[in-house]
């Protein structure tokens, strides 16, 4: 396999079936993204995920429909087939995304508080910081779901993106 430029994860090209063609999340899901931007986040990171993802669910063939939930301490991923048909549902223990997931939150925080007050340099640094952060997810993403499903590194960028907005 080899490297993404912009982090790990494979960059195989994907067929027309390795793919996600509906992303789905439980109402009231998003209490996080209640920011104009955090809904921004949400709804530019499904229509990428719908647009042009690589997700290959191991010994089935797509392309799939994804409900993902935040459930107690697990994230849910239900993966369907386009007619809605039930194919696999893989929960992830969400402790290990915990502490990125809360230094995530705090730069985007600090990100809309820089934006408010228009520091350009502010901005930057933090936006810096954030993109590694999220990066970190999406590896960390990429290798939970090793064995399980196989995504990219945008894919899990996306995917992480997500998570980050279902918790409360």
């Amino acid at each position: 396999m080899m490297q993404d430029d912009e982090g790990p994860g494979l960059t195989r090209s994907p067929t027309r079936t390795d793919r996600l063609t509906h992303v789905v999340l439980p109402d009231g899901a998003g209490s996080r993204a209640l920011t104009a931007g955090g809904q921004d986040d949400l709804r530019q990171a499904i229509t990428d995920l719908q647009r042009d993802s690589f997700f290959a669910l191991v010994g089935h063939s797509g392309p799939y429909g994804l409900s993902l939930s935040a459930q107690g301490r697990s994230l849910v991923l239900e993966v369907k087939r386009e007619t809605g048909e039930p194919v696999r549902v893989i929960g992830l223990a969400l402790g290990p995304f915990r502490r990125i997931i809360k230094d995530y939150r705090l730069l985007i925080d600090a990100y809309d508080a820089a934006r408010a007050d228009n520091n350009a340099f502010r901005i930057q640094a933090i936006d810096m910081g954030r993109r590694g952060l999220h990066n970190e997810g999406a590896g960390m993403m990429i290798e939970r779901l090793a064995g399980k499903i196989e995504i990219d590194f945008e894919t899990g960028r996306r995917l992480f993106t997500l998570v980050c907005l279902l918790q409360p």
